[in-house]
């Protein structure tokens, strides 16, 4: 793999678009990740269950180092996709799932849900003790946009193509009603065993000790979206001028995407990097950890974005992201 692909892989959140590279790129990208992520020593899933999304059921679990995933065939069966037949084999990138294996979508799968998705992560399931692929729980809204994207592009072809869409839609609007994260603790019983030293571990997982270059992680659109759904003229930087954001903007990201990551994520942001007169001395995303924490990061301003794209109002969107990604220690609002 060449230097432009290893950058494109460890980008923020695949901002660009798996479009830009060739199917061998492609290929080489998941053929790399598998032999990085796949190893002889397979974790054990001690806490698993199963996760009640709308009217669907997908089988969860909790990893030894914390990792909640998705069962790859469960999301699979919710979205109506079954591996094999001419459109799985045909499909471009045969290591993707049967959820995301069909050329029409292929466009719209960013470089970082493509590497994730062909190289689901491989464990041993709990009870039994066999072999089980999952996908982590954070990816599943952008699984779902994958489908709705290239629906409102008008991309998908057949009518089994368009049910799909429609699960995905269902889907996304049942998550605004729940935690992921939190559900899946509760289905697995994990809850009631997380670590005293929790928290220490997420910011050694999240957070450098030095600050790092500086790289694009907010794409455009999340931006876009905000815009749209204030009601405020938004120009891109399409237009050749230079985008005014409004003050307010900066308060907008802390609370959608800083403070709801992980619990203490955004108080020690805070303290490494605090207001200096009119601003801070440099970006939050520049505190992220390369491996693991601007992944999550990136997946998570991802996640927001399509939560707000599928929002009418501005009123809907907050009401959806306190429901799906909640800040820690808030109650979860219910629908009475």
């Amino acid at each position: 793999m060449d230097t432009q692909d290893k950058n494109a892989t460890k980008s923020a959140g695949g901002k660009a678009r798996a479009a830009a590279l060739t199917p061998e790129q492609r290929s080489e990208i998941a053929k790399n990740a598998a032999k990085e992520r796949w190893g002889t020593d397979l974790p054990k899933a001690d806490y698993v269950g199963e996760l009640t999304i709308g009217d669907f059921e997908i089988s969860c679990a909790v990893l030894p180092d914390g990792t909640r995933v998705l069962s790859q065939r469960g999301v699979g069966v919710a979205l109506g996709r079954r591996p094999g037949g001419r459109e799985y084999r045909e499909a471009a990138g045969g290591n993707l799932p049967a959820y995301l294996a069909a050329k029409s979508i292929n466009p719209f799968i960013s470089n970082e849900l493509l590497v994730a998705a062909s190289t689901p992560i491989k464990y041993r399931h709990g009870k039994g003790g066999g072999i089980a692929f999952g996908v982590e729980v954070d990816l599943l809204p952008q699984i779902l946009e994958v489908w709705l994207k290239a629906r409102d592009a008008g991309a998908l072809t057949t009518k089994p193509q368009m049910a799909v869409a429609e699960r995905a839609d269902i889907l996304t609007r049942a998550l605004a009603k729940v935690a992921l994260v939190a559900l899946v603790d509760e289905a697995t019983g994990y809850q009631d065993v997380r670590a005293r030293d929790a928290l220490a571990r997420i910011l050694e997982a999240y957070i450098e000790k030095e600050l790092q270059p500086w790289t694009k992680t907010f794409p455009e659109n999340f931006y876009k979206e905000i815009f749209r759904l204030r009601g405020w003229n938004y120009k891109g930087l399409a237009s050749g001028e230079k985008p005014r954001r409004p003050g307010a903007l900066g308060g907008y990201t802390n609370d959608l995407v800083y403070e709801r990551l992980a619990p203490g994520i955004y108080e020690e942001l805070q303290k490494k990097n605090p207001k200096q007169g009119r601003g801070r001395k440099a970006h939050h995303h520049r505190w992220f950890t390369t491996e693991y924490g601007h992944p999550k990061l990136a997946a998570h301003i991802e996640a927001i974005t399509a939560l707000a794209r599928v929002s009418s109002s501005w009123e809907e969107f907050k009401n959806m992201v306190e429901r799906v990604y909640p800040k820690p220690g808030a109650t979860i609002p219910m629908n009475l």
